[in-house]
C-alpha cells in the first residue's frame, strides 16, 4: 500500500473508534440509569460488560489500536494524530442525529474549527 492508501489505516482507527462510542452510548442507554446502591450499580456494569455490543465496542478498541499502529509505520505521529480530531466531529454529528442530542450553534462552531485545525495542522 502506498500513497493515500496508506491513509485507510487512519480512516479505518477512526471508523473503529467511533463505532465503539456509539456502540456503547445504544446499549447504556437501553439499560437505562446507572443504580445508586452499590451492588445493584455493580450488577448493572457487569451485565453491559458481558452485552455482546459492549465486547464488540472492546473489540473495536483494540482493533484501532492495531491499525493506529500500522499508521504510526507509515506517517509522522505530528501529520497522523490531527486526524483523530475527526473522532470530536463524527461522534457529535451521529449523536445529534441518533441520540438527538443538541447541536447548538456553538457546537457546529466548535466542529468547523477542529476541521479546520485538522487540515492546517495535517499539512507538511
Amino acid at each position: 500500500m502506498s500513497g493515500y492508501g496508506n491513509y485507510l489505516y487512519i480512516l479505518a482507527t477512526i471508523a473503529l473508534t467511533v463505532y465503539g462510542q456509539i456502540a456503547i452510548k445504544m446499549q447504556v442507554m437501553q439499560a437505562g440509569a446507572l443504580p445508586a446502591a452499590g451492588g445493584d450499580k455493580l450488577m448493572f456494569l457487569i451485565r453491559l460488560l458481558l452485552n455482546p455490543w459492549i465486547i464488540s465496542a472492546f473489540a473495536a478498541a483494540f482493533l484501532a489500536s492495531v491499525t493506529w499502529m500500522g499508521a504510526m509505520s507509515k506517517f509522522q505521529l505530528s501529520h497522523a494524530y490531527p486526524f483523530m480530531s475527526l473522532n470530536f466531529v463524527i461522534v457529535l454529528l451521529l449523536g445529534a442525529w441518533l441520540f438527538n442530542e443538541p447541536l447548538s450553534m456553538t457546537r457546529a462552531i466548535g466542529v468547523a474549527l477542529i476541521c479546520l485545525g485538522t487540515v492546517v495542522a495535517s499539512q507538511g
